[in-house]
């Protein structure tokens, strides 16, 4: 008769088991969290928050740690599964999450904010703050959000759409230089080949998506679901009646935007205009 697996009793959970691993691989080596400092070259608090779950750190950072410890491959995998890991989103997000990680494509439309694909990290944390959070939990969903980023990078990633209202460019971060940052990443992610950026300006007429936040993915097996959302209330929408009434009104939104070019030069005007109210 075979003899039963022991577990290791070591969490399952993968953001606490890439902790649990950095904490084991130094105190089993006998080192501090200074003397970590001064072998890998971070600084001993960054180390101590990885440690204790607070952040995740960069691809950077891991994989010196992989080096330095000789576990090639063993924290980078750990750590791209607890960045990929729905769980450090918040609840009502988490079966989107999974979606969005699996898509094919993906449609956007803003009406007040860039999606989170697209927002910088000093934009993410200002964001997250004005819903309330703060702390530890708000740096854990900064990282998630900015962690998300990474979905369009690489040879497959997935071709994405954003439609910005002119208001998502009218609304400022309070540190005028982040806020110039924010705009800078837009123009950048613009010129991405799978990534095409309109904007919708003001001058448009109602249309039926004046209130409504919305993305919808394509997935592998070529459904399309949608997300729609406004201040109070968020939706997974999979009904493909109601998917498809969403879409008709998208297309008629994207018709009326600005063409990609124009989108991007009318950015690169907003960037100008924050320019030059910093310098006076």
């Amino acid at each position: 008769m075979p003899q039963r697996l022991v577990l290791t009793g070591r969490s399952q959970e993968p953001r606490a088991r890439f902790a649990e691993e950095l904490r084991r691989l130094r105190t089993e080596r006998g080192h501090s969290l200074r003397d970590l400092a001064k072998e890998v070259g971070w600084d001993a608090s960054q180390f101590s928050k990885m440690e204790s779950g607070q952040t995740l750190g960069g691809p950077e950072i891991v994989q010196a740690l992989d080096q330095f410890y000789r576990t090639p491959g063993l924290l980078v995998t750990l750590w791209e599964l607890a960045m990929a890991d729905p769980t450090q989103f918040k609840e009502q997000y988490r079966r989107y999450m999974i979606l969005e990680a699996e898509a094919t494509s993906l449609w956007h439309y803003g009406v007040s904010r860039p999606p989170g694909l697209l927002q910088t990290e000093a934009y993410a944390r200002e964001a997250l703050m004005a819903g309330g959070l703060r702390g530890k939990e708000l740096e854990q969903q900064v990282e998630a959000r900015t962690g998300r980023r990474e979905l369009l990078e690489g040879s497959e990633a997935p071709t994405f759409r954003s439609i910005l209202s002119e208001a998502v460019l009218r609304t400022p971060l309070p540190n005028r230089g982040e806020w110039r940052e924010q705009l800078e990443h837009l123009v950048e992610a613009s010129e991405r080949p799978n990534v095409t950026l309109q904007v919708l300006p003001f001058s448009t007429s109602f249309h039926g998506l004046a209130s409504t936040d919305l993305m919808f993915l394509r997935l592998l097996d070529t459904r399309s679901v949608a997300y729609a959302e406004n201040d109070v209330h968020g939706e997974l929408i999979s009904e493909p009646s109601r998917v498809e009434r969403y879409q008709r009104t998208y297309d008629a939104v994207r018709d009326t935007a600005l063409p990609p070019a124009d989108s991007r030069k009318f950015i690169l005007r907003m960037v100008e205009e924050v320019t030059c109210e910093a310098s006076t």
